[in-house]
């Protein structure tokens, strides 16, 4: 989904902590995990809040990129693979390790991971409905055709009302 999407989704700094804080609440009882595995770039700021909150000190990043021009999501690649220290906990499966990422769309980059760590929790703010049944733990749904805008991806600006045609 590109950003010329006609349903936009702003989030600013304090509604995604809040957001990412929730989602922690919501990661207590599915542990206890030893490690957890942020997926870049978007993964790296929810995995600070949640791994403050539950106390985890074990981070690993894997980089994978998809959105290679910020307007349509490409070819999977593996930037970074995760640590092999991190792949061989849970016997090698992943369990006890929770994967992090700011939002799941089509679910090919946590379907990527998945195969790395098949046994792992993987955890989003976010969740489209085509990539929701890779993810399980999330906060909040948007729709497929919603783009979400990210505190690190803006500055202020004016935004227009969701009808331009309103009276006012």
């Amino acid at each position: 989904m590109s950003p010329s999407s006609p349903k936009a989704f702003p989030v600013s700094w304090d509604q995604f902590h809040r957001d990412a804080r929730a989602l922690a609440w919501r990661l207590a009882a599915a542990g206890p995990f030893e490690a957890i595995v942020c997926i870049t770039r978007g993964g790296l700021v929810p995995a600070a809040i949640v791994s403050r909150e539950l106390d985890i000190r074990l981070i690993e990043s894997v980089c994978i990129a998809s959105y290679h021009d910020y307007k349509s999501q490409g070819e999977l690649r593996v930037l970074k693979d995760i640590a092999p220290s991190i792949k061989a906990l849970g016997d090698g499966t992943g369990k006890g390790v929770l994967v992090v990422d700011d939002l799941t769309d089509t679910g090919k980059t946590a379907r990527m991971v998945r195969d790395m760590l098949p046994n792992a929790h993987f955890a989003t703010v976010y969740a489209k409905p085509a990539g929701r049944p890779v993810i399980d733990t999330f906060v909040t749904e948007v729709s497929q055709d919603t783009w979400i805008y990210f505190p690190w991806d803006m500055g202020l600006a004016y935004q227009a009302p969701i009808n331009e045609n309103s009276a006012g």
